[in-house]
């Protein structure tokens, strides 16, 4: 299943946010935020994070980041995590997530106990990256509705489904 911009739009509305960005962004009071920097770890992180049958991934994600980066609190946080995420990856492997291969960066994640940590943006190092990373991805694919459909979610929520998905019985 391919993803597209047009996906990341549409869950981007589901969360009731959208609009473009680029470069640098500075939340208030702070130093300006790579936003390419942002863009390439997430994209990097859901070469680990979505299913194989997924592409188009960078697409998706870079225009779904697009519409998080509206929000000034989510981008002190988000790039306070990305920094964190990095530094365990240099730490492992001596260089930044986004350059690792998507075996050892699924390890860094693993080594953080991601998988297993509660999300919590004001928690330790893992519950930061559950939070602003890995289920802001999911958020992200599950959300759109290619990545609705991956699950059997035929109309995710806020997206109209057609005629036919309200003819149906609940048996259907």
């Amino acid at each position: 299943m391919k993803l597209t911009r047009r996906d990341a739009v549409a869950a981007l509305a589901a969360l009731g946010v959208g609009g473009t960005l680029s470069g640098c962004v500075a939340p208030p009071g702070s130093e300006p935020v790579d936003v390419d920097w942002l863009r390439e770890t997430l994209v990097a992180a859901a070469d680990v994070v979505y299913p194989s049958e997924v592409s188009g991934t960078s697409t998706f994600v870079e225009a779904f980041l697009e519409g998080r980066l509206e929000d000034p609190t989510h981008v002190a946080g988000l790039d306070e995590t990305v920094t964190e995420l990095d530094d365990n990856a240099t730490f492992w492997y001596d260089e930044p997530f986004a350059a690792l291969s998507v075996t050892d960066r699924e390890q860094v994640l693993r080594n953080l106990d991601v998988d297993t940590a509660d999300e919590d943006p004001t928690g330790t190092t893992s519950e930061r990256v559950r939070y602003y990373v890995v289920n802001d991805l999911l958020l992200a694919l599950y959300a759109s509705p290619t990545g609705g459909e991956l699950v059997g979610i035929e109309n995710p929520q806020g997206h109209p489904g057609g005629l036919e998905s309200y003819q149906r019985g609940p048996n259907a």
